[in-house]
Protein backbone atom coordinates (compact mmCIF):
# COMPACT_ATOMS: atom_id res chain seq x y z
CA UNK A 1 0.00 0.00 0.00
CA UNK A 2 1.58 3.46 -0.86
CA UNK A 3 1.10 6.58 1.15
CA UNK A 4 0.85 6.98 4.90
CA UNK A 5 -1.81 4.02 6.01
CA UNK A 6 -4.84 5.87 7.17
CA UNK A 7 -7.54 4.98 10.01
CA UNK A 8 -10.23 3.76 7.21
CA UNK A 9 -7.89 1.37 5.35
CA UNK A 10 -6.26 0.17 8.42
CA UNK A 11 -10.01 -0.83 10.34
CA UNK A 12 -10.47 -2.51 7.15
CA UNK A 13 -7.63 -5.07 7.51
CA UNK A 14 -8.78 -5.86 10.67
CA UNK A 15 -12.12 -6.32 9.94
CA UNK A 16 -10.98 -8.53 7.39
CA UNK A 17 -8.67 -10.35 9.95
CA UNK A 18 -11.66 -10.68 11.58
CA UNK A 19 -13.91 -12.53 8.72
CA UNK A 20 -10.68 -14.39 7.85
CA UNK A 21 -10.53 -16.18 10.95
CA UNK A 22 -13.89 -17.01 11.82
CA UNK A 23 -13.66 -18.45 8.49
CA UNK A 24 -10.73 -20.66 9.48
CA UNK A 25 -12.67 -21.29 12.87
CA UNK A 26 -10.88 -19.35 15.01
CA UNK A 27 -10.86 -18.71 19.33
CA UNK A 28 -13.77 -16.34 18.95
CA UNK A 29 -12.26 -13.95 21.91
CA UNK A 30 -9.81 -12.82 18.89
CA UNK A 31 -12.37 -12.62 16.20
CA UNK A 32 -13.99 -10.26 18.67
CA UNK A 33 -10.66 -8.91 19.21
CA UNK A 34 -10.31 -7.83 16.15
CA UNK A 35 -13.94 -6.61 15.26
CA UNK A 36 -13.62 -4.39 18.24
CA UNK A 37 -10.29 -2.80 17.04
CA UNK A 38 -11.28 -1.86 13.31
CA UNK A 39 -14.34 0.00 15.14
CA UNK A 40 -12.06 1.71 17.35
CA UNK A 41 -9.83 2.70 14.92
CA UNK A 42 -12.60 3.76 12.42
CA UNK A 43 -13.83 6.14 14.64
CA UNK A 44 -10.99 7.29 16.58
CA UNK A 45 -10.61 11.66 15.85
CA UNK A 46 -6.93 11.30 15.26
CA UNK A 47 -4.54 9.30 12.33
CA UNK A 48 -2.60 6.54 14.33
CA UNK A 49 -0.12 7.65 12.33
CA UNK A 50 0.12 10.99 13.86
CA UNK A 51 -0.09 9.33 17.36
CA UNK A 52 2.49 6.90 16.85
CA UNK A 53 4.21 10.61 15.48
CA UNK A 54 3.81 12.08 18.82
CA UNK A 55 4.66 9.21 21.21
CA UNK A 56 0.89 7.80 22.23
CA UNK A 57 0.86 4.63 23.80
CA UNK A 58 -2.23 2.69 21.86
CA UNK A 59 -2.56 0.07 24.35
CA UNK A 60 -4.39 3.05 25.99
CA UNK A 61 -7.02 2.63 23.37
CA UNK A 62 -10.30 0.87 24.29
CA UNK A 63 -10.04 -2.62 23.49
CA UNK A 64 -6.18 -2.54 21.90
CA UNK A 65 -4.12 -4.92 23.52
CA UNK A 66 -0.48 -5.41 22.78
CA UNK A 67 -0.83 -7.76 19.67
CA UNK A 68 -2.89 -5.10 18.30
CA UNK A 69 -1.37 -2.41 18.90
CA UNK A 70 2.24 -3.73 17.42
CA UNK A 71 0.49 -4.42 14.53
CA UNK A 72 -1.20 -1.10 13.86
CA UNK A 73 2.40 -0.25 14.28
CA UNK A 74 3.52 -2.27 11.64
CA UNK A 75 0.70 -1.27 9.28
CA UNK A 76 2.12 2.28 10.02
CA UNK A 77 4.95 1.82 9.89
CA UNK A 78 5.57 -0.65 6.05
CA UNK A 79 2.39 0.01 5.13
CA UNK A 80 2.13 -4.24 5.09
CA UNK A 81 0.81 -6.44 7.92
CA UNK A 82 2.44 -9.79 7.30
CA UNK A 83 -0.40 -11.79 9.27
CA UNK A 84 -2.75 -10.38 7.41
CA UNK A 85 -1.48 -11.06 3.94
CA UNK A 86 -0.40 -14.66 5.10
CA UNK A 87 -4.12 -15.19 5.93
CA UNK A 88 -5.38 -13.81 2.95
CA UNK A 89 -2.98 -15.96 0.56
CA UNK A 90 -4.05 -18.89 2.43
CA UNK A 91 -7.60 -18.59 1.47
CA UNK A 92 -9.30 -18.97 -2.01
CA UNK A 93 -8.96 -15.73 -4.23
CA UNK A 94 -11.29 -13.54 -4.27
CA UNK A 95 -12.72 -14.28 -0.52
CA UNK A 96 -12.10 -10.38 -0.07
CA UNK A 97 -14.77 -9.26 -2.71
CA UNK A 98 -17.74 -11.44 -1.93
CA UNK A 99 -17.32 -10.58 1.59
CA UNK A 100 -18.07 -6.99 0.69
CA UNK A 101 -21.67 -7.86 -0.88
CA UNK A 102 -24.62 -7.43 1.68
CA UNK A 103 -26.34 -10.69 2.84
CA UNK A 104 -22.94 -12.98 2.83
CA UNK A 105 -21.11 -13.66 5.62
CA UNK A 106 -17.56 -15.26 6.44
CA UNK A 107 -18.78 -18.74 5.82
CA UNK A 108 -21.07 -18.71 2.77
CA UNK A 109 -18.09 -16.75 1.30
CA UNK A 110 -16.09 -19.13 1.97
CA UNK A 111 -17.99 -21.78 0.39
CA UNK A 112 -18.73 -20.03 -2.55
CA UNK A 113 -15.22 -20.01 -3.18
CA UNK A 114 -14.23 -23.35 -2.35
CA UNK A 115 -17.17 -25.58 -3.67
CA UNK A 116 -18.55 -23.64 -6.74
CA UNK A 117 -15.06 -21.74 -7.59
CA UNK A 118 -16.00 -17.98 -7.29
CA UNK A 119 -13.88 -15.29 -7.00
CA UNK A 120 -15.56 -12.36 -8.07
CA UNK A 121 -19.15 -10.62 -7.98
CA UNK A 122 -19.84 -11.28 -11.75
CA UNK A 123 -19.25 -15.20 -11.36
CA UNK A 124 -21.96 -14.98 -8.07
CA UNK A 125 -24.41 -13.14 -10.44
CA UNK A 126 -24.21 -15.68 -12.86
CA UNK A 127 -24.24 -18.54 -10.83
CA UNK A 128 -27.31 -17.47 -9.44
CA UNK A 129 -28.90 -16.78 -12.59
CA UNK A 130 -27.89 -20.65 -13.39
CA UNK A 131 -29.61 -21.47 -10.15
CA UNK A 132 -26.07 -23.03 -8.77
CA UNK A 133 -25.94 -21.14 -5.58
CA UNK A 134 -29.99 -21.85 -4.65
CA UNK A 135 -28.94 -25.79 -4.88
CA UNK A 136 -25.67 -25.87 -3.19
CA UNK A 137 -27.03 -23.75 -0.51
CA UNK A 138 -30.19 -25.00 -0.13
CA UNK A 139 -31.28 -21.45 0.18
CA UNK A 140 -34.25 -21.44 -2.00
CA UNK A 141 -34.69 -18.89 -5.01
CA UNK A 142 -35.96 -16.06 -2.91
CA UNK A 143 -32.73 -15.72 -0.79
CA UNK A 144 -30.64 -16.40 -3.83
CA UNK A 145 -32.95 -13.64 -5.47
CA UNK A 146 -32.19 -11.10 -2.45
CA UNK A 147 -28.16 -11.59 -2.56
CA UNK A 148 -28.84 -11.28 -6.69
CA UNK A 149 -30.96 -7.25 -5.73
CA UNK A 150 -28.09 -6.91 -2.74
CA UNK A 151 -25.79 -7.21 -5.95
CA UNK A 152 -27.13 -5.13 -8.39
CA UNK A 153 -28.70 -2.38 -5.62
CA UNK A 154 -24.92 -2.40 -4.51
CA UNK A 155 -23.72 -1.31 -8.06
CA UNK A 156 -26.48 0.91 -8.75
CA UNK A 157 -25.72 3.26 -5.56
CA UNK A 158 -21.91 2.43 -4.94
CA UNK A 159 -22.90 1.55 -1.76
CA UNK A 160 -24.08 3.96 0.06
CA UNK A 161 -26.67 7.06 -0.58
CA UNK A 162 -26.64 10.33 1.75
CA UNK A 163 -28.79 10.82 4.40
CA UNK A 164 -30.46 13.75 2.38
CA UNK A 165 -31.13 11.88 -0.78
CA UNK A 166 -32.80 9.05 1.50
CA UNK A 167 -34.54 10.56 4.26
CA UNK A 168 -37.22 12.99 2.27
CA UNK A 169 -38.15 9.67 -0.14
CA UNK A 170 -38.70 7.68 3.80
CA UNK A 171 -40.75 10.50 4.78
CA UNK A 172 -43.09 10.60 1.92
CA UNK A 173 -43.63 6.51 2.51
CA UNK A 174 -44.36 7.03 6.16
CA UNK A 175 -46.60 9.75 5.57
CA UNK A 176 -48.67 7.21 2.60
CA UNK A 177 -49.13 4.38 5.35
CA UNK A 178 -48.99 5.85 8.81
CA UNK A 179 -52.96 7.16 8.36
CA UNK A 180 -53.90 3.28 7.18
CA UNK A 181 -56.49 2.42 9.98
CA UNK A 182 -55.19 0.33 12.75
CA UNK A 183 -51.42 1.40 12.43
CA UNK A 184 -49.66 2.25 15.59
CA UNK A 185 -46.24 2.25 15.07
CA UNK A 186 -44.35 2.97 11.96
CA UNK A 187 -40.66 4.40 11.81
CA UNK A 188 -37.56 3.77 10.48
CA UNK A 189 -34.47 1.41 12.16
CA UNK A 190 -31.23 1.29 10.81
CA UNK A 191 -28.38 4.02 10.05
CA UNK A 192 -31.34 6.30 9.11
CA UNK A 193 -32.59 5.70 12.48
CA UNK A 194 -29.10 6.88 13.94
CA UNK A 195 -28.62 9.54 11.53
CA UNK A 196 -25.48 7.81 9.81
CA UNK A 197 -24.36 10.07 7.36
CA UNK A 198 -24.65 7.59 4.79
CA UNK A 199 -27.12 4.59 4.41
CA UNK A 200 -26.96 1.63 2.63
CA UNK A 201 -30.22 0.75 2.85
CA UNK A 202 -33.76 1.54 4.82
CA UNK A 203 -35.36 -0.63 7.51
CA UNK A 204 -39.00 0.44 8.14
CA UNK A 205 -40.70 -1.25 11.32
CA UNK A 206 -43.99 -1.15 12.72
CA UNK A 207 -47.41 -2.44 13.89
CA UNK A 208 -50.63 -2.43 12.78
CA UNK A 209 -53.73 -4.21 13.72
CA UNK A 210 -54.27 -5.83 9.85
CA UNK A 211 -50.50 -5.82 8.95
CA UNK A 212 -51.27 -7.73 5.91
CA UNK A 213 -53.14 -4.14 4.45
CA UNK A 214 -49.90 -2.38 5.33
CA UNK A 215 -47.75 -4.41 3.69
CA UNK A 216 -49.72 -4.28 0.84
CA UNK A 217 -49.96 -0.74 0.60
CA UNK A 218 -46.28 -0.65 1.30
CA UNK A 219 -45.52 -2.54 -1.98
CA UNK A 220 -48.15 -0.42 -4.05
CA UNK A 221 -46.31 2.84 -3.25
CA UNK A 222 -45.47 5.07 -6.46
CA UNK A 223 -42.52 5.43 -4.96
CA UNK A 224 -41.58 1.41 -5.37
CA UNK A 225 -39.85 0.52 -8.96
CA UNK A 226 -39.67 -3.27 -8.38
CA UNK A 227 -41.02 -5.59 -5.49
CA UNK A 228 -38.23 -8.18 -4.64
CA UNK A 229 -40.58 -10.45 -2.12
CA UNK A 230 -43.82 -9.90 -0.35
CA UNK A 231 -44.83 -12.52 2.68
CA UNK A 232 -47.78 -11.13 5.03
CA UNK A 233 -45.76 -9.08 7.61
CA UNK A 234 -42.67 -8.15 5.83
CA UNK A 235 -41.88 -6.98 1.90
CA UNK A 236 -38.61 -6.15 0.41
CA UNK A 237 -38.56 -3.54 -2.59
CA UNK A 238 -36.49 -1.04 -4.44
CA UNK A 239 -37.07 2.20 -4.48
CA UNK A 240 -37.15 5.18 -7.47
CA UNK A 241 -33.55 6.11 -7.43
CA UNK A 242 -32.15 2.15 -6.45
CA UNK A 243 -32.49 2.19 -2.68
CA UNK A 244 -34.05 -1.32 -1.42
CA UNK A 245 -36.56 -0.71 1.36
CA UNK A 246 -37.44 -3.41 3.75
CA UNK A 247 -40.90 -3.11 6.16
CA UNK A 248 -41.31 -5.83 8.77
CA UNK A 249 -44.43 -5.38 10.80
CA UNK A 250 -44.87 -7.60 14.39
CA UNK A 251 -47.16 -8.36 17.11
CA UNK A 252 -47.91 -4.48 19.15
CA UNK A 253 -46.17 -6.42 22.01
CA UNK A 254 -43.06 -6.68 21.00
CA UNK A 255 -42.04 -3.47 19.05
CA UNK A 256 -39.59 -2.45 21.65
CA UNK A 257 -36.94 -5.15 21.16
CA UNK A 258 -37.65 -5.78 17.02
CA UNK A 259 -36.60 -1.32 16.95
CA UNK A 260 -33.96 -1.89 19.12
CA UNK A 261 -32.87 -4.77 16.79
CA UNK A 262 -32.59 -3.48 13.94
CA UNK A 263 -31.92 0.39 14.43
CA UNK A 264 -28.12 -1.20 15.27
CA UNK A 265 -25.32 -0.51 15.37
CA UNK A 266 -24.46 -3.95 15.05
CA UNK A 267 -20.82 -3.57 17.10
CA UNK A 268 -23.66 -1.72 19.31
CA UNK A 269 -26.08 -4.80 19.10
CA UNK A 270 -22.71 -7.47 19.76
CA UNK A 271 -21.46 -5.20 22.85
CA UNK A 272 -24.99 -5.46 23.89
CA UNK A 273 -25.64 -9.34 23.64
CA UNK A 274 -22.13 -10.04 24.72
CA UNK A 275 -22.74 -8.34 27.83
CA UNK A 276 -25.74 -9.46 28.84
CA UNK A 277 -25.30 -13.48 28.19
CA UNK A 278 -22.57 -13.54 31.08
CA UNK A 279 -26.45 -12.28 33.49
CA UNK A 280 -27.94 -15.16 31.92
CA UNK A 281 -29.59 -13.23 29.08
CA UNK A 282 -30.12 -14.17 25.48
CA UNK A 283 -31.66 -11.02 23.50
CA UNK A 284 -32.80 -11.10 19.90
CA UNK A 285 -35.47 -9.11 17.81
CA UNK A 286 -38.24 -11.34 19.63
CA UNK A 287 -37.36 -10.12 23.18
CA UNK A 288 -35.22 -11.16 26.08
CA UNK A 289 -34.88 -14.92 26.71
CA UNK A 290 -33.69 -15.99 30.20
CA UNK A 291 -31.70 -18.77 29.46
CA UNK A 292 -32.08 -20.36 32.81
CA UNK A 293 -35.43 -21.00 32.06
CA UNK A 294 -36.08 -20.83 27.96
CA UNK A 295 -38.74 -17.74 29.11
CA UNK A 296 -39.11 -15.14 26.32
CA UNK A 297 -39.99 -11.88 27.64
CA UNK A 298 -41.09 -9.50 25.18
CA UNK A 299 -41.16 -5.56 24.95
CA UNK A 300 -43.42 -3.23 23.68
CA UNK A 301 -41.02 -0.30 24.14
CA UNK A 302 -37.05 0.38 23.77
CA UNK A 303 -37.36 1.91 26.75
CA UNK A 304 -38.90 -1.06 28.89
CA UNK A 305 -36.18 -3.18 26.79
CA UNK A 306 -33.09 -1.29 27.86
CA UNK A 307 -34.62 -0.83 31.81
CA UNK A 308 -35.05 -4.38 31.94
CA UNK A 309 -31.51 -4.73 31.03
CA UNK A 310 -30.83 -2.30 34.30
CA UNK A 311 -29.89 0.04 31.24
CA UNK A 312 -30.28 3.77 31.52
CA UNK A 313 -32.17 4.47 28.21
CA UNK A 314 -29.79 4.71 25.15
CA UNK A 315 -30.41 7.66 21.87
CA UNK A 316 -30.67 5.94 18.71
CA UNK A 317 -27.23 8.46 17.53
CA UNK A 318 -25.03 6.99 19.77
CA UNK A 319 -25.34 3.51 19.51
CA UNK A 320 -22.02 2.85 18.27
CA UNK A 321 -20.48 0.95 20.84
CA UNK A 322 -18.32 4.04 21.71
CA UNK A 323 -18.99 3.32 25.75
CA UNK A 324 -22.55 4.00 25.73
CA UNK A 325 -23.41 1.33 27.56
CA UNK A 326 -21.02 1.38 30.15
CA UNK A 327 -22.20 4.72 31.08
CA UNK A 328 -25.72 3.64 30.94
CA UNK A 329 -25.00 1.04 32.78
CA UNK A 330 -23.37 3.66 35.87
CA UNK A 331 -27.25 5.48 34.51
CA UNK A 332 -24.58 8.81 33.48
CA UNK A 333 -25.85 9.17 29.90
CA UNK A 334 -26.23 13.31 29.22
CA UNK A 335 -28.95 14.46 27.69
CA UNK A 336 -28.39 15.52 24.75
CA UNK A 337 -28.95 18.59 22.51
CA UNK A 338 -32.33 18.73 21.33
CA UNK A 339 -34.38 20.84 18.47
CA UNK A 340 -36.28 22.57 21.65
CA UNK A 341 -33.03 23.84 22.87
CA UNK A 342 -31.86 25.58 19.53
CA UNK A 343 -32.38 29.33 19.85
CA UNK A 344 -31.17 30.95 17.00
CA UNK A 345 -29.27 30.73 13.81
CA UNK A 346 -25.99 32.20 13.23
CA UNK A 347 -25.46 31.66 9.41
CA UNK A 348 -28.13 32.45 6.86
CA UNK A 349 -28.00 34.12 3.92
CA UNK A 350 -30.66 36.20 1.45
CA UNK A 351 -31.12 37.84 -1.72
CA UNK A 352 -28.10 40.34 -1.02
CA UNK A 353 -25.89 37.30 -2.04
CA UNK A 354 -27.01 33.99 -2.96
CA UNK A 355 -29.99 33.87 -1.17
CA UNK A 356 -33.95 33.56 -2.64
CA UNK A 357 -35.38 35.43 0.15
CA UNK A 358 -35.25 39.14 1.64
CA UNK A 359 -33.80 40.17 4.46
CA UNK A 360 -37.73 40.50 6.06
CA UNK A 361 -38.81 37.16 5.15
CA UNK A 362 -36.06 35.35 6.20
CA UNK A 363 -36.06 37.25 9.66
CA UNK A 364 -39.79 36.63 10.03
CA UNK A 365 -39.27 32.76 9.25
CA UNK A 366 -36.82 32.45 12.03
CA UNK A 367 -39.38 34.54 14.33
CA UNK A 368 -42.10 32.23 13.47
CA UNK A 369 -39.92 29.34 14.87
CA UNK A 370 -39.60 30.89 18.05
CA UNK A 371 -35.94 32.00 17.74
CA UNK A 372 -34.37 34.73 19.69
CA UNK A 373 -31.97 35.91 17.34
CA UNK A 374 -30.35 35.46 13.14
CA UNK A 375 -27.47 36.49 12.18
CA UNK A 376 -27.40 37.58 8.52
CA UNK A 377 -24.18 36.35 7.27
CA UNK A 378 -24.58 36.89 3.23
CA UNK A 379 -21.13 36.09 1.31
CA UNK A 380 -18.33 38.35 0.64
CA UNK A 381 -17.76 39.88 -2.69
CA UNK A 382 -14.57 37.86 -3.60
CA UNK A 383 -16.15 34.53 -4.27
CA UNK A 384 -17.66 35.62 -7.81
CA UNK A 385 -20.84 34.58 -5.86
CA UNK A 386 -23.73 36.66 -7.50
CA UNK A 387 -24.39 39.87 -5.69
CA UNK A 388 -21.61 38.96 -3.08
CA UNK A 389 -21.17 41.80 -0.81
CA UNK A 390 -18.03 44.19 -1.48
CA UNK A 391 -17.25 46.72 1.76
CA UNK A 392 -19.87 49.43 0.09
CA UNK A 393 -22.51 46.72 -0.17
CA UNK A 394 -21.76 45.17 3.33
CA UNK A 395 -22.37 48.66 4.71
CA UNK A 396 -25.94 49.41 3.16
CA UNK A 397 -26.86 45.90 4.35
CA UNK A 398 -25.60 46.69 7.71
CA UNK A 399 -27.94 49.39 7.73
CA UNK A 400 -30.27 47.74 6.17
CA UNK A 401 -30.46 45.35 8.67
CA UNK A 402 -30.29 48.06 11.83
CA UNK A 403 -33.46 49.42 10.57
CA UNK A 404 -35.26 46.29 10.04
CA UNK A 405 -34.27 45.25 13.68
CA UNK A 406 -35.65 48.26 14.79
CA UNK A 407 -39.29 47.32 13.36
CA UNK A 408 -39.22 43.83 14.13
CA UNK A 409 -40.69 42.47 17.76
CA UNK A 410 -39.67 38.75 19.64
CA UNK A 411 -36.59 37.94 17.22
CA UNK A 412 -32.92 40.15 17.58
CA UNK A 413 -31.07 40.34 14.11
CA UNK A 414 -27.42 40.58 13.76
CA UNK A 415 -25.57 41.72 10.92
CA UNK A 416 -22.74 39.31 9.67
CA UNK A 417 -20.98 38.52 7.16
CA UNK A 418 -19.47 34.92 5.44
CA UNK A 419 -16.10 35.96 4.70
CA UNK A 420 -13.64 34.11 2.45
CA UNK A 421 -10.72 32.65 3.76
CA UNK A 422 -7.76 33.52 0.89
CA UNK A 423 -5.27 31.45 -0.05
CA UNK A 424 -2.54 32.32 2.26
CA UNK A 425 -4.82 32.68 5.13
CA UNK A 426 -5.68 36.93 5.01
CA UNK A 427 -9.21 37.09 5.13
CA UNK A 428 -11.12 39.28 1.54
CA UNK A 429 -12.24 42.12 3.59
CA UNK A 430 -10.55 44.57 5.51
CA UNK A 431 -10.62 44.42 9.42
CA UNK A 432 -11.78 47.68 9.74
CA UNK A 433 -15.42 46.97 8.48
CA UNK A 434 -15.21 43.43 10.02
CA UNK A 435 -14.78 44.94 13.18
CA UNK A 436 -18.41 46.93 13.03
CA UNK A 437 -20.13 43.44 12.84
CA UNK A 438 -21.64 41.25 15.13
CA UNK A 439 -20.56 38.15 13.80
CA UNK A 440 -18.10 37.29 11.29
CA UNK A 441 -18.38 33.75 10.04
CA UNK A 442 -14.93 32.99 8.45
CA UNK A 443 -15.00 29.92 5.77
CA UNK A 444 -12.87 28.40 2.60
CA UNK A 445 -14.49 28.20 -0.82
CA UNK A 446 -11.79 28.30 -3.21
CA UNK A 447 -7.88 26.20 -3.92
CA UNK A 448 -9.46 23.72 -2.45
CA UNK A 449 -6.88 21.67 -3.71
CA UNK A 450 -3.76 22.86 -1.25
CA UNK A 451 -1.61 20.62 0.59
CA UNK A 452 -2.52 19.63 3.82
CA UNK A 453 0.27 21.96 5.48
CA UNK A 454 -0.09 25.03 3.28
CA UNK A 455 -4.33 24.55 4.39
CA UNK A 456 -3.85 23.85 7.89
CA UNK A 457 -1.33 27.08 7.90
CA UNK A 458 -4.40 28.75 6.25
CA UNK A 459 -6.81 28.16 8.55
CA UNK A 460 -5.01 28.86 11.91
CA UNK A 461 -4.44 32.30 9.67
CA UNK A 462 -7.91 33.35 9.53
CA UNK A 463 -8.77 32.05 13.68
CA UNK A 464 -6.01 34.30 14.70
CA UNK A 465 -7.52 37.23 13.54
CA UNK A 466 -9.43 38.97 16.20
CA UNK A 467 -12.89 39.87 14.21
CA UNK A 468 -13.56 36.11 13.03
CA UNK A 469 -15.98 34.56 15.03
CA UNK A 470 -17.06 31.18 13.62
CA UNK A 471 -15.34 28.53 11.04
CA UNK A 472 -18.05 27.57 8.65
CA UNK A 473 -18.17 24.07 7.17
CA UNK A 474 -13.96 23.14 8.23
CA UNK A 475 -13.45 20.40 5.98
CA UNK A 476 -15.20 21.76 3.09
CA UNK A 477 -16.67 18.51 1.83
CA UNK A 478 -19.82 17.86 -0.25
CA UNK A 479 -20.92 14.23 0.35
CA UNK A 480 -20.54 11.77 -2.91
CA UNK A 481 -19.14 15.01 -4.66
CA UNK A 482 -16.34 16.42 -3.00
CA UNK A 483 -13.89 14.73 -0.72
CA UNK A 484 -13.08 16.81 2.85
CA UNK A 485 -9.71 19.36 1.97
CA UNK A 486 -6.71 17.81 3.40
CA UNK A 487 -6.35 19.49 6.49
CA UNK A 488 -5.14 18.93 10.49
CA UNK A 489 -8.42 19.20 12.27
CA UNK A 490 -6.48 18.86 15.54
CA UNK A 491 -4.04 21.40 14.62
CA UNK A 492 -7.40 23.49 14.03
CA UNK A 493 -9.30 22.81 17.12
CA UNK A 494 -6.70 23.20 19.35
CA UNK A 495 -6.27 26.72 17.62
CA UNK A 496 -10.37 27.51 18.12
CA UNK A 497 -9.98 25.95 21.42
CA UNK A 498 -6.92 28.88 22.47
CA UNK A 499 -8.44 31.81 20.87
CA UNK A 500 -12.41 31.23 21.81
CA UNK A 501 -13.22 30.41 18.01
CA UNK A 502 -16.59 28.70 17.36
CA UNK A 503 -16.76 25.57 14.66
CA UNK A 504 -19.73 24.90 12.73
CA UNK A 505 -21.70 21.82 12.46
CA UNK A 506 -23.33 23.05 9.02
CA UNK A 507 -26.81 21.54 8.50
CA UNK A 508 -26.87 21.72 4.92
CA UNK A 509 -27.72 17.71 4.20
CA UNK A 510 -24.63 17.59 1.49
CA UNK A 511 -22.35 18.97 4.54
CA UNK A 512 -23.14 17.35 7.21
CA UNK A 513 -19.51 19.55 8.51
CA UNK A 514 -18.22 18.93 10.91
CA UNK A 515 -18.84 15.56 11.35
CA UNK A 516 -19.35 13.18 14.25
CA UNK A 517 -16.18 11.83 15.23
CA UNK A 518 -14.75 15.43 14.84
CA UNK A 519 -17.31 16.79 17.16
CA UNK A 520 -16.57 14.24 19.63
CA UNK A 521 -13.16 15.38 19.55
CA UNK A 522 -13.91 19.70 19.48
CA UNK A 523 -16.48 18.98 22.19
CA UNK A 524 -13.32 17.18 24.07
CA UNK A 525 -11.33 19.98 23.95
CA UNK A 526 -13.44 22.57 24.95
CA UNK A 527 -14.21 23.79 21.80
CA UNK A 528 -18.06 25.64 21.35
CA UNK A 529 -19.94 24.89 18.86
CA UNK A 530 -22.70 26.39 16.39
CA UNK A 531 -25.69 24.17 15.07
CA UNK A 532 -26.74 26.03 11.86
CA UNK A 533 -28.05 26.06 8.51
CA UNK A 534 -26.31 28.08 6.03
CA UNK A 535 -30.08 28.52 4.91
CA UNK A 536 -30.82 30.32 1.18
CA UNK A 537 -34.19 30.63 1.87
CA UNK A 538 -37.01 30.17 4.73
CA UNK A 539 -37.80 26.73 4.09
CA UNK A 540 -34.12 25.37 4.50
CA UNK A 541 -34.69 26.86 8.62
CA UNK A 542 -35.85 23.12 8.66
CA UNK A 543 -32.74 21.11 7.80
CA UNK A 544 -31.30 22.25 11.24
CA UNK A 545 -32.83 18.50 12.10
CA UNK A 546 -29.38 17.20 10.14
CA UNK A 547 -27.42 19.51 12.53
CA UNK A 548 -28.84 18.54 15.60
CA UNK A 549 -28.63 14.75 14.58
CA UNK A 550 -24.70 15.14 14.31
CA UNK A 551 -24.13 16.83 16.71
CA UNK A 552 -26.50 14.44 18.95
CA UNK A 553 -23.46 11.76 17.37
CA UNK A 554 -21.02 13.70 18.76
CA UNK A 555 -22.43 13.30 22.25
CA UNK A 556 -23.36 17.21 22.37
CA UNK A 557 -25.23 18.21 25.02
CA UNK A 558 -26.89 22.04 25.18
CA UNK A 559 -24.07 23.37 26.95
CA UNK A 560 -22.00 22.49 23.96
CA UNK A 561 -23.65 24.63 21.38
CA UNK A 562 -23.48 28.55 21.42
CA UNK A 563 -26.83 28.91 19.53
CA UNK A 564 -28.61 26.56 22.53
CA UNK A 565 -27.86 30.15 24.56
CA UNK A 566 -29.90 32.76 25.24
CA UNK A 567 -29.01 36.06 23.67
CA UNK A 568 -27.94 38.20 26.29
CA UNK A 569 -24.57 35.04 26.74
CA UNK A 570 -24.14 34.95 22.65
CA UNK A 571 -23.31 38.59 22.41
CA UNK A 572 -20.86 38.14 25.56
CA UNK A 573 -19.37 34.99 23.89
CA UNK A 574 -18.99 36.94 20.68
CA UNK A 575 -17.38 40.19 22.89
CA UNK A 576 -19.34 43.24 20.58
CA UNK A 577 -19.70 46.32 22.63
CA UNK A 578 -23.52 46.85 22.72
CA UNK A 579 -23.83 50.48 21.86
CA UNK A 580 -20.89 50.47 19.07
CA UNK A 581 -23.06 47.48 17.53
CA UNK A 582 -25.91 49.50 17.69
CA UNK A 583 -25.06 52.55 15.52
CA UNK A 584 -23.47 50.23 12.94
Amino acid sequence: MGGVMKNADMAGIFEQMADFLEIRGENPFKIRAYRRAAQVIEHLPREVATMLAEGEDLKALPGIGEAIASKMAELVRTGHLVAWETLRDSLPEGLSTLLEIPGIGPKTAYRLATELGISSVDELEQAILEGKVAHLFRLGDRTAQNILHSIRSMRRKDQRIPLGQALPIVEEILSALRPLPGVRNLVPAGSLRRFRETLGDIDLMGTADNPEAVIRSFVSLPQVREVLAQGPTKASVILSGGLQADLRMVEHEAFGSLLQYFTGSRQHNIALRTRMQKKGLKLSEYGITDTATDRLEKFSTEEAFYERLGLQYIPPEIREDRGEIDLAERKAIPRLVERSDIRGDLHVHTNWSDGTASLEDMARAAKALGYQYLAITDHSGGLGIAGGLNEERLLKQMQAIRQLDERLEGIRLLAGIEVNILADGRLDLPDGILSRLDVVVASVHSALNQSEAKMTRRILKALENPHVDILAHPTCRLIGQREPIAVDLEAVFQAAAQHRKILEINSMPDRLDLQDISIYRARELGVLLAIDTDAHRPEHFDLVRFGIAMARRGWCRPAHILNCRPLGEVLSYLKRDEAYRRTG
